[in-house]
């Protein structure tokens, strides 16, 4: 044990460089993570500065900084908010867990990595980072429904992060990678988990609301600090890490429903040990060793950037959250941070190119990336979509209000049990293809074996009836997954698009791109976590092949169906025109556009908006407005006096009078509304009669 006074002078060496580089940082407008970081590289051993703090000390104060900020981030999780972010949140977060951890892992075979070790790197730059994605929002407005996107995709990252944790656990213990070992370590969490919430539900939420109840801060901390000590220390006797400890410490407290009262009075705490935690990550840092391997530090960064920013981007669109709002939380979520951290502490070493000090790393550069790429989201996204085609462009405003409608609480009772039953085959049926194609490479050297001793065969011959016999046997779950998907793609198209009985099918063209749209979304849904699972077993890119195939088979239907949706949309934009110019004509107050609706589906119901003379539209172009990239609405027609502009080009310049008919989900309406009549908060739209026309007005 270390001499009293020697643990106040490294705490004091420690806190004392870090407060000092932190208000540097904060005067940069950096994250103060940063800081610490620079920091612990200041007092660790790696660079001559003559300010060396006892690596040892430090590292056992930073286990507090782990269990603290685990702790922290289980009273932002609560069984109530998992259910709130709903399962659109858990398609984004399994789309791009499943692509980064694809991307993650073949990047570390192609640097090198043996494939144990590359799953540790497919594992690292998989999650998120909480504690720098708060600060960077706390830093600036933050879109209410962006920043609950975003934070409940952390919270399914974190449940991820907890699994991985435990399972990668096992593997750094020595035992091989297999599906058994992972069948057993997910069972034994699994029951480990449930035990403890159950029994935690039953006592800790009524002990926190007693403490509380005695009125008294310090209680209350130390009470809460307690509790989180003494789960942390029972996950460490059942073999797992004290950060899960820590983890459903915080998740139970904040179960009292007193985590507002709690998370105040815990920070400071949490700040400093936060901070001794990070500053120990800084010591670890070898700048010699991060120089010796710059190419691996590019290559990841390239891989958390990328790939977190198309994952997300993607799965959120899917997701019915908006191409724009995609995007944004794409870029907001392009980082690594503590949960990386502690999972590089367990990736083997032996192979002569250790990922601790490359994940650090990468997570500073990331780090500093995320405030900049946070501000320049929205100008990005307005870019991606202007590089949209026309026909895409009407397709991403559309969809939006087709799972808005999906959405509606009628809707989910009437498609329920249907859509829960489809979804259940798909995945037993993923689930059964993956197990067939992993045991078949598990099984195939030795059933190989088999087949030569028996049949005196050559290794060649035996090997390909194995992998053929793999192949039959996989077959039948994939022709499952293929025809589950396109089912459950007519099945959400009819429940968001139904058919008017007795009469030509008006609804064929949005409904049949909403199928397409779905089966792609089954596809990337299913076939990235396949492919994730399926590849550290596989000799090559098969799988990833397949899936490639799919996708370009898929996207070249939607393409084609998002060219007959513009032809729907111009047919309706006419309707449109006529209805206003009629209304125009004979003095009537615009009431509704359902009747649009009614005959052409698929267009929601369009909200007529007339632009006033203070309106900031007035003067600009629709491209100059960048109504779509900003809002997510898209304007289908715009009627001026008796004229009317079916399909409007980017470049018609807009007047007071004019007459917009705005399509999309009824948020992007609201934002729309706002945008052109210059609010600063949108309102709830409402369609309102026009004003009269007198004699002599335009």
């Amino acid at each position: 044990m270390p001499e009293a006074h020697e643990l106040i002078k490294d705490l004091a060496l420690v806190l004392g460089v870090a407060a000092v580089t932190t208000v540097v940082f904060q005067k940069l407008r950096q994250p103060v993570v940063l800081g610490y970081l620079l920091a612990g590289l200041i007092v660790g051993p790696h660079v001559p500065i003559p300010l060396v703090a006892d690596k040892g000390v430090v590292h056992a104060l930073s286990e507090l900084g782990v269990i603290l900020l685990m702790f922290s981030l289980g009273l932002e999780f609560r069984l109530r908010k998992l259910f709130a972010v709903g399962p659109a949140v858990a398609l984004v977060v399994l789309v791009e867990v499943s692509f980064v951890m694809w991307l993650g892992f073949v990047a570390g075979r192609l640097l090198g990595w043996p494939a144990t070790s590359s799953l540790f790197v497919g594992a690292v730059v998989a999650i998120s980072s909480t504690t720098i994605i708060a600060k960077a929002f706390d830093g600036g407005a933050v879109e209410p429904r962006l920043r609950e996107l975003v934070f409940g995709v952390l919270v399914f990252e974190d449940l991820i992060a907890i699994l991985l944790l435990t399972a990668l656990t096992a593997v750094s213990s020595g035992h091989q990678l297999s599906t058994g070992v992972l069948a057993m370590t997910v069972g034994k969490l699994a029951a480990f988990l449930m035990g403890t919430l159950v029994v935690g539900m039953l006592l800790v939420p009524r002990t926190v609301r007693m403490i509380v109840r005695l009125g008294r801060p310090e209680t209350i901390v130390i009470g809460s600090v307690g509790l989180c000590f003494v789960i942390a220390l029972l996950a460490r006797a059942f073999g797992y890490p004290v950060a899960l400890g820590a983890f459903l410490a915080g998740a139970l407290v904040a179960e009292s429903g007193e985590e507002r009262r709690i998370t105040p009075l815990v920070a400071p705490v949490r700040d400093i040990f936060g901070a001794v935690f990070f500053v120990a990550v800084g010591m670890s840092i070898d700048p010699a060793l991060v120089v010796g391997n710059a190419g691996s530090v590019v290559t990841l960064t390239l891989v958390v950037i990328l790939g977190k920013v198309v994952g997300v981007a993607l799965g959120a669109f899917l997701g019915g959250h908006g191409a724009r709002r995609a995007v944004q939380a794409g870029m907001s979520l392009a980082q690594i941070g503590e949960f990386s951290f502690i999972l590089a502490a367990l990736a083997p070493s032996d192979d002569g190119k250790p990922l601790y000090p490359i994940a650090v790393a990468v997570s500073a550069i990331t780090t500093m990336a995320t405030p900049w790429m946070i501000r320049a989201s929205s100008r990005v996204a307005s870019v991606v979509d202007d590089a949209l085609p026309r026909p895409l462009q009407t397709f991403a405003s559309l969809y939006g209000s087709w799972v808005e409608r999906l959405r509606d609480g009628r809707t989910q009772r009437t498609m329920g049990g249907m859509l829960r039953r489809l979804l259940g085959f798909l995945l037993l049926d993923a689930a059964l293809l993956a197990a067939a194609v992993v045991g078949a490479s598990v099984a195939l050297e030795p059933a190989a074996e088999q087949l030569e001793q028996r049949l005196d065969l050559g290794e060649g011959t035996a090997r390909a009836l194995v992998v053929a016999g793999s192949a039959a046997l996989a077959t039948p779950f994939f022709i499952g997954l293929v025809q589950l998907a396109r089912r459950l793609g007519r099945f959400i198209a009819a429940a968001a698009l139904p058919a008017a009985g007795g009469g030509p099918d008006l609804a064929n063209a949005p409904r049949r791109a909403l199928v397409v749209a779905v089966e792609l979304g089954c596809v990337v849904m299913v076939g990235a976590p396949l492919v994730a699972v399926t590849q550290p077993f596989l000799p090559s890119f098969y799988g990833f092949a397949v899936l490639l195939a799919l996708l370009a088979g898929l996207a070249f239907s939607l393409w084609r169906s998002a060219s007959n949706l513009e032809g729907h949309v111009r047919a309706g934009a006419h309707m449109i025109v006529e209805a206003l110019a009629t209304q125009a004509r004979r003095n009537t107050g615009v009431h509704s556009l359902e009747a649009v609706d009614k005959l052409l589906p698929g267009l929601g119901t369009p909200l007529p908006l007339m632009l006033e003379d203070d309106s900031p539209a007035v003067g600009k172009t629709l491209a100059e407005l960048d109504l779509r990239g900003i809002t997510g609405a898209t304007v289908l027609a715009i009627t001026r006096g008796e004229q009317g502009l079916v399909v409007p080009s980017a470049d018609e310049r807009m007047r007071a009078g004019d007459i917009l008919a705005l399509a999309g989900s009824h948020e992007a309406i609201r934002a729309a509304t706002a945008l052109l009549r210059g609010l600063t908060e949108p309102p709830t739209p409402k369609i309102e009669p026009l004003p009269r026309r007198r004699a002599g007005d335009v």
